[in-house]
């Protein structure tokens, strides 16, 4: 193996041994789940009635993706997870979250039901609740149906309608089982990276589509919270998810980059809160949200866009440096990457800053009427190598224990954060980054999908067991992987 931990700092590393803390720190009701995404996981991209989504046909799209990959079979979900569930069983967790493929349940985004779509995902259910696996479904996870991308997708307003009706298709199927529902996951990364940036589906990059987008995802955020409320059990708890990053200037002191940092974090962490509490947009900071209210605010919205969520599910991966930039509209910031920084990072080039999660947390319970926080997705990617039966992963296994120290320092100082899930159950594909970065807890061979408990996924496992390190029941976690065979 590749092993880069001399590049981080010595405190990065927890001390051989179990950590400074165990599960039952964390509370008798804390959730302990891993996370995944219906197109990064799934494939069967075309089987059974389902349609194409705007990622099947953005990874079309000549140098979109990394090495041209695409999430037509992914780490073949669809038919093996039963094998995948099996195994975060094995790993000790109580929670898997997962997201429903809009396309596979609506192949035009509205109208006919496909119940074979549908169908997948109740068994699904089902297979969590065997297992006893708490299901918690994301309603969009970032694959709009291509037939709704052609009448302008997030950037026509109807979309806050599709949406909605689509959150009660699923809810009124599933409703009697699935307890917990996201209805956004990170609706900055979607509407930026896609319409903004163009990195992401759909792969525009435009001002006007951008604050379009936002202001529909923000509405949609709401009115698909009140259409699962309609359709679901009064018990049911209902929330959605937010990117976030904690932000530091890159000269302390310095007049403009202080600006700046208040302005990137206006965009990135406050834009789609603070409406949801019913606060408005973060306008004083960002003066040129103005254009979106006088273009794309009608009468009432101020209203449509509060929606009282039982829950937030925070992500977060690291914190970001920001400096002035007079070359970037809206924020007129630019983030400094950790590379130029020289300072230890993953292999999405993120800063490997563990203490972010803290921070963030602390920053979304300072406000007044927030409620409770989870969690829902935290995680790293480093080089894995297979060695043997196993897959030693030292720098995962560092970053996942100290994520969960930052998060009972949250706990301790009476923060109401209730849950922690890993990105990711398994390797998976990453997006425009394709199948390169790693973050499972679980190693997937592309090339014979062939599973393999990594040593995190095995530190995990001891944590929420209570098991010693290397007990004889990690072995068997392997074997239920198949990977010792391997």
């Amino acid at each position: 193996m590749i092993d880069n931990s001399s590049a981080l700092p010595a405190a990065f590393f927890p001390p051989s041994g179990p950590p400074a803390f165990t599960r039952a720190d964390f509370g008798p009701d804390f959730h302990w789940g891993a996370a995944a995404a219906a197109y990064q996981t799934e494939g069967a991209w075309q089987l059974q009635g389902k349609g194409p989504s705007i990622w099947d046909d953005f990874t079309r799209r000549k140098g979109a993706v990394r090495r041209g990959e695409h999430g037509r079979v992914a780490t073949d979900f669809y038919h093996r997870h039963a094998t995948d569930l099996d195994l975060a069983q094995a790993m000790g967790l109580t929670d898997f979250r997962f997201s429903a493929a809009w396309p596979r349940v609506l192949p035009a985004g509205t109208g006919a039901v496909n119940r074979r779509g549908l169908d997948f995902y109740d068994r699904l259910v089902d297979a969590c609740l065997e297992r006893d696996l708490r299901p918690w479904l994301t309603v969009y996870h970032w694959d709009l149906p291509s037939a709704l991308q052609a009448q302008g997708g997030w950037a026509n307003r109807s979309v806050v309608g599709w949406l909605a009706d689509y959150a009660q298709v699923l809810a009124r199927r599933l409703g009697d089982r699935v307890q917990h529902w996201m209805v956004l996951n990170e609706p900055m990364v979607f509407v930026g990276a896609g319409h903004l940036l163009g990195v992401h589906a759909p792969g525009r990059r435009h001002l006007g589509a951008f604050l379009a987008a936002a202001h529909h995802a923000t509405l949609a955020q709401a009115e698909g919270g009140r259409a699962l409320r309609a359709a679901l059990p009064a018990t049911a708890r209902i929330g959605t998810t937010f990117s976030c990053s904690y932000l530091t200037p890159h000269r302390p002191g310095n007049a403009r980059d202080e600006a700046a940092t208040r302005r990137a974090d206006a965009l990135l962490n406050r834009f789609f809160v603070e409406p949801a509490l019913g606060l408005g947009y973060p306008v004083a900071e960002l003066p040129a949200l103005r254009w979106l209210l006088e273009r794309y605010h009608k009468p009432g919205d101020d209203q449509r866009l509060v929606f009282d969520f039982d829950f937030w599910g925070i992500q977060n991966y690291t914190r970001e440096v920001v400096k002035f930039s007079p070359w970037l509209p809206l924020q007129w910031a630019t983030l400094v990457p950790a590379k130029q920084r020289g300072v230890p990072h993953t292999d999405m080039g993120w800063e490997v800053y563990p203490e972010s999660i803290y921070q963030m947390l602390k920053q979304y319970s300072a406000y007044s009427n927030a409620p409770q926080l989870l969690i829902t997705e935290s995680g790293s990617a480093f080089p894995d190598v297979k060695i043997g039966g196993g897959v030693p992963d030292a720098q995962r296994r560092a970053y996942l224990q100290a994520a969960l120290g930052q998060v009972l320092r949250a706990q301790r100082e009476g923060i109401d954060v209730a849950g922690y899930f890993a990105w990711t159950l398994t390797d998976n594909f990453e997006w425009a980054e394709g199948y390169g970065p790693r973050f499972g807890l679980v190693h997937v061979d592309y090339e014979t999908q062939a599973r393999t408990v990594k040593d995190s996924g095995l530190w995990y496992r001891d944590f929420l067991r209570g098991a010693p390190a290397g007990a004889p029941a990690a072995t068997a976690l392997r074997q239920a992987a198949g990977g010792a065979a391997d």
